[in-house]
């Protein structure tokens, strides 16, 4: 893994308790062990940051710390170093604590953008929102190509309920990553929450333009939406749903994003119908409910 990507994952660590984390704790015991890390060369020291991530996620500070130690050890001064040891203090330690030990590394060198964007982080979680802005806005200054500081200013206008803001920060991220859908997906769900219902139509739409494999083996009338791409046909039904119930929508755009002809939205729609439906009986195994507003209820608890 190359540095600049491993700070980019490490500046978007969040402490999850995951099923994942548990399986790579229980794999990377005899790792650390046996010490056969040290025996994999650079793999063997990316192994152990994971081991490390997953310790702190699942609340073992002992291996956590053992893995942190070596790491230290190996890569005195490191950026990559420097921000496990804030992590750690994120996970133990008073969040002005970490806050202080991440302003010092930054007076020392402000080209850490990975440190200014888990700054942010900590500003955020002590509930200090304008200045996890002040700090996000300031990095992205410098670093614009940073994607997980577009996403992470995202995220904090959109539970402020700014969609517009959000909108706006995730523009910057597409313009990035092109290649994502997850982004489009993201965008699609915030400019729904907006209630500009055609543009996020627009936004999921494109989303399972590119997820949908319509070169596989499978014809994509034949396929099962799964992942990604069931998200993205949910949002597919909800804006169509929306949009037929609720007419004035069609006009309400505050992107001045075009509305679909009656007939292609109607056509969208019983797409949209047909796919969450396959993927309905796949998943339960039973026929799916017939009426729109059950289908939709039902499928809200399986994607989440």
């Amino acid at each position: 893994m190359d540095l600049t990507n491993s700070l980019q994952k490490l500046a978007s660590y969040r402490q999850q308790r995951t099923q994942t984390s548990k399986d790579v704790l229980q794999r990377g015991l005899p790792l650390l062990k046996n010490r056969a890390y040290a025996k994999q060369g650079d793999e063997g020291w990316d192994n152990l940051e994971k081991l490390f991530l997953a310790a702190l996620d699942q609340g073992d500070i002992e291996v956590a710390d053992q893995c942190l130690q070596l790491i230290l050890d190996k890569f005195p001064g490191s950026p990559r170093a420097d921000v496990l040891q804030g992590l750690r203090m994120e996970a133990t330690e008073p969040l002005d604590v970490a806050l202080k030990f991440y302003s010092e590394l930054l007076e020392a060198d402000e080209t850490n953008a990975a440190v200014w964007r888990r700054k942010a982080v900590v500003l955020r979680n002590m509930g200090k929102i304008d200045r996890a802005v002040e700090e996000l806005s300031s990095m992205l200054d410098t670093f614009y190509a940073d994607v997980g500081g577009w996403l992470e200013l995202a995220d904090i206008y959109s539970s402020c309920n700014q969609y517009t803001y959000a909108l706006q920060s995730l523009s910057h991220a597409l313009i990035l990553a092109p290649q994502s859908p997850f982004y489009f997906l993201q965008f699609a769900e915030i400019a729904y929450l907006a209630l500009d219902i055609t543009l996020s139509l627009k936004m999921f739409l494109v989303a399972v333009d590119m997820t949908d494999d319509d070169d596989g083996p499978v014809p994509p009338q034949d396929s099962i939406p799964t992942g990604l791409t069931l998200r993205a046909w949910y949002g597919v039904k909800l804006c169509t749903h929306r949009l037929i119930s609720e007419p004035r929508l069609l006009t309400s755009s505050a992107s001045q994003t075009p509305a679909p002809s009656t007939e292609k939205l109607s056509s969208i729609d019983e797409l949209a119908t047909e796919r969450l439906r396959t993927a309905y009986l796949n998943i339960k195994g039973e026929s799916p409910p017939k009426v729109d507003k059950e289908l939709i209820s039902v499928l809200a608890t399986i994607i989440q």
